[in-house]
């Protein structure tokens, strides 16, 4: 499936549709340049998963954030992981295989933890079309 949006609300609009139909154990993946959207995205899930938090910022230097909405929400920003094994300090498989939903921006670093069934949502600019453009295609999971 592959979606396009012109405009941060519609990035986000499209990661609230994801948050309402997300369910305990799904796993999302974000994929895209730096500044491509990604915690926008994750925003606009947060919001359909009910999380009432005003501020979702991207975990960069914690790894991870918890949020509680009508299921707990992990964001993950693994672009500063170094080895698989610095994944394994930091607890992932508790949260992958939770009953939480988990949201993992540069989940292509980690590739070979992600379980098969995950979503993969690629986030890509097209400049041509606008600095507000955005192509969102996603593979993958149930959605």
């Amino acid at each position: 499936m592959t979606r396009e949006t012109f405009s941060e609300n519609e990035t986000e609009k499209i990661g609230f549709e994801f948050g309402k139909k997300a369910k305990a154990g799904d796993i999302y993946c974000l994929s895209g340049d730096l500044g491509v959207g990604k915690t926008v995205f994750t925003r606009g899930f947060a919001a359909g998963i009910g999380v009432t938090e005003k501020y979702i910022t991207s975990p960069t230097f914690t790894i991870i954030n918890e949020y509680m909405g009508r299921l707990p929400m992990y964001h993950f920003d693994v672009y500063r992981i170094t080895s698989l094994d610095e994944m394994d300090d930091t607890g992932y498989e508790d949260y992958f295989f939770g009953e939480g939903v988990c949201l993992i921006e540069w989940a292509e670093l980690i590739k070979e933890l992600i379980p098969d069934n995950a979503c993969w949502i690629k986030i890509d600019k097209n400049l041509l079309k606008g600095t507000e453009y955005r192509k969102i295609t996603v593979r993958g999971g149930e959605k």
